[in-house]
């Protein structure tokens, strides 16, 4: 194995035994200081890496998605919610925290710490992107070949790779997808990828998963913040 070829291994294993140590530690990340229904900033416990979201931060309606990026569940509902994301702009706040269920979904981690990792370049949604929509290509990877199609999809987006490599093995990203999993358990729903949560209400499955009903119950709720909205954006035949 080359010193590359290493230094890549080496950061993939340093996720992983992160992932292993937050799960000994399931449950001891205290997030009760937080609203956990609104965008959470930068502060000790998430390892000074907030929130990545679109639209504005100022947003009366905050819909956030706690998921998995190895979930096909959520690479079918990511054009989706973009689309919604684009179609409100700042009217709308589009948070996506890390719940990757290792147990059935191994790369799953790894992908969380490759998407904050490009985020620490300004690159978070276009990474977010990338590992939605090339899903297929990555998710039956092995643990051996993961880190250099995760590497690649970084070059790609022209990020600095001394850097990215360090990053996904640090301790603040670790220490940002574990504080992320303890705000889902804080909202005490069954842990299952996507979950999507509104203002602090849960949106069913049948809503989310139908363009037109999840269109038509974001509108309800910006128009019960107040937010003018046309009244059906939705595209007909």
């Amino acid at each position: 194995m080359g010193t590359k070829g290493w230094i890549i291994f080496t950061g993939i294993a340093v996720v992983i035994l992160g992932g292993l140590i937050y799960l000994s530690n399931q449950g001891k990340i205290d997030v009760s200081e937080f609203n956990k229904d609104a965008i959470i900033t930068a502060n000790d416990k998430n390892g000074n890496i907030g929130d990545n979201f679109l639209g504005s931060k100022d947003s009366k309606v905050v819909l956030i998605e706690y998921g998995d990026f190895q979930c096909p569940g959520c690479a079918s509902a990511h054009p989706r919610v973009k689309a919604l994301a684009e179609r409100y702009g700042d009217n709308l706040a589009f948070v996506f925290r890390n719940l990757p269920l290792t147990s059935i979904h191994p790369n799953a981690r790894v992908a969380a710490a490759t998407a904050e990792a490009a985020g620490l370049q300004g690159k978070y949604w276009e990474m977010h992107d990338k590992l939605f929509e090339d899903q297929n290509t990555w998710k039956g990877i092995s643990s051996s070949d993961r880190g250099g199609v995760f590497r690649s999809y970084a070059a790609s987006l022209n990020l600095d790779l001394d850097k990215f490599d360090a990053d996904i093995a640090s301790s603040a990203i670790t220490q940002k997808i574990s504080f992320d999993q303890a705000l889902f358990k804080a909202t005490g729903h069954q842990q299952s990828t996507p979950t999507f949560i509104i203002n602090g209400e849960l949106v069913p499955a049948e809503t989310w998963g139908d363009d037109e009903a999840f269109d038509t119950f974001i509108r309800e709720k910006l128009t019960a913040a107040g937010i003018k909205v046309p009244e059906d954006t939705t595209e007909k035949e």
